[in-house]
């Protein structure tokens, strides 16, 4: 909280620019860099989605959603990277036993990208993977590529049964080695919670996207380097309450949802990852430790060109230029100088809290 309340902030020092044709001056401040902020981390998400559409194979690609049952919400509030680790080998699991078993039309290796999300629109706990899958599988010799059937890979009914089986298989066997597992009030213990979870019918969406997998990628990209919310969402502060703008996707309309401060910060916190969590993976020949090799080797089976050349890397303003089209060193006041850095600012925690009022450091930050 502290790092997004000073972010871009005299607490955090920065530098003094000056116009080189009107002496126009303006501060600009440092970023947090915190991966929960909502105002940091946008060039290195334009960095991640340009890899990942460089890696993009000539084939469809299918939109995969792996939801967890909300009575493990408690659990995962007191052992949170012990269940998205969880989440994780469960569906990564899942999907290479549906892309192994021949019944499915595909033997081989499946590739994944899996992102954790763990939030609704109103800021609540849901915690959910999103994975985008090539349609079809590498053979295990390398030596053929089978396609997927179009419009589907594997029947939903049973991605959510193996699922739930595999998950619950393996909280069973981490809560042999840590009994102190917490788990929700209304259960006795993990026992009568696995069997209520095992009663239920587990939420597994699977399809592929509308648009391609460009528009997917896209999507996801929002959140790959932002947790929860964005600043744009916020629609207004009022005294004590906060309102932020939602979708309502059954009436295909946006609403506003209006919460007291700290219920806004609460909720705000229950996504606050564990330190040095990963919550981007790759799996199968997606997977870090091979995938220059599986996906050369994929191309050449697909007889797909190979991935153009790497252009030279942008500096930070050129690709905020590229990406919001406004020229950031181009002076505001004048509109043809441009700024040059002409001093240091060392943080300045002082002032900051002198400018600040209680609210804004509060709530409005965030």
């Amino acid at each position: 909280m502290r790092a997004i309340e000073t972010c871009r902030t005299a607490a955090l020092g920065g530098h003094l620019e000056r116009c080189d044709q009107c002496d126009y001056e303006r501060p600009a401040y440092n970023s947090c860099r915190n991966r929960h902020c909502p105002k940091c981390q946008a060039m290195d998400r334009a960095a991640w989605l340009e890899r990942r559409r460089a890696e993009l194979l000539p084939v469809p690609y299918f939109h995969a959603v792996f939801t967890l049952p909300h009575e493990l919400n408690p659990t995962i509030r007191h052992h949170p990277a012990l269940i998205y680790g969880l989440l994780f080998r469960c569906v990564a699991a899942t999907l290479q036993k549906l892309a192994s078993d021949p019944r499915h039309g595909l033997v081989g290796r499946l590739g994944t990208t899996a992102i954790l999300h763990t939030w609704d629109q109103e800021l609540r706990q849901h915690v959910h993977l999103h994975c985008l899958i090539p349609a079809g599988v590498l053979a295990a010799d390398d030596t053929r590529w089978t396609h997927a059937r179009r419009h589907f890979l594997f029947p939903v009914r049973v991605m959510s049964a193996l699922f739930r089986g595999k998950f619950l298989h393996a909280l069973r066997k981490v809560a042999a080695k840590k009994p102190e597992l917490h788990v929700h009030p209304r259960f006795s213990g993990l026992k009568s919670l696995c069997t209520a979870l095992r009663r239920k019918d587990w939420i597994v969406y699977c399809q592929p996207p509308f648009d391609g997998p460009l528009h997917t990628l896209d999507y996801l990209g929002r959140y790959t380097h932002r947790v929860a919310i964005a600043n744009h969402r916020i629609a207004r502060i009022e005294g004590a309450t906060v309102s932020i703008r939602c979708r309502d996707r059954k009436r295909r309309r946006q609403r506003i949802v209006t919460l007291p401060i700290e219920d806004f910060i609460g909720r705000f916190l229950l996504h606050v990852l564990p330190k040095g969590f990963v919550r981007i993976r790759h799996f199968g020949f997606l997977a870090n430790r091979s995938k220059a090799q599986a996906l050369a080797r994929c191309r050449c089976l697909l007889a797909a060109p190979p991935p153009a050349a790497k252009a030279a890397p942008m500096t930070a303003h050129e690709r905020f230029a590229a990406l919001t089209g406004v020229d950031p060193k181009l002076c505001p006041c004048c509109l043809r100088g441009r700024m040059m850095r002409v001093s240091e600012l060392p943080p300045d925690p002082v002032t900051y809290q002198a400018r600040a009022s209680p609210t804004m450091v509060g709530s409005a930050r965030p």
